[in-house]
């Protein structure tokens, strides 16, 4: 009875995107860790205009790129972002 969700939790999803555990994890944290980078620099830009000026939008811009490169399953293509 506890497999199922173990297997929902952590295996079903990147099994459907073709990637392992370790392989999705590490392109979670990737994704996850340029996201906060690139909007903390977007927070600091809110202060002070002068500095930052493209990181958030060039963040944004190589983040969908690389999102748009991945090729989901069937299953999963009813998302417009699979991470």
């Amino acid at each position: 009875m506890t497999k199922p969700m173990i297997a929902k939790l952590f295996i079903d999803h990147p099994r459907a995107i073709g990637e392992t555990y370790t392989q999705h994890a590490r392109t979670a944290f990737s994704f996850g860790w340029r996201m906060t980078v690139g909007g903390l620099a977007c927070m600091v830009h809110a202060i002070v205009p002068g500095i930052f000026v493209k990181t958030a939008s060039r963040t944004v811009v190589q983040l969908d790129a690389e999102m748009r490169g991945r090729v989901p399953t069937p299953a999963e293509e009813e998302f417009a972002y699979v991470i």
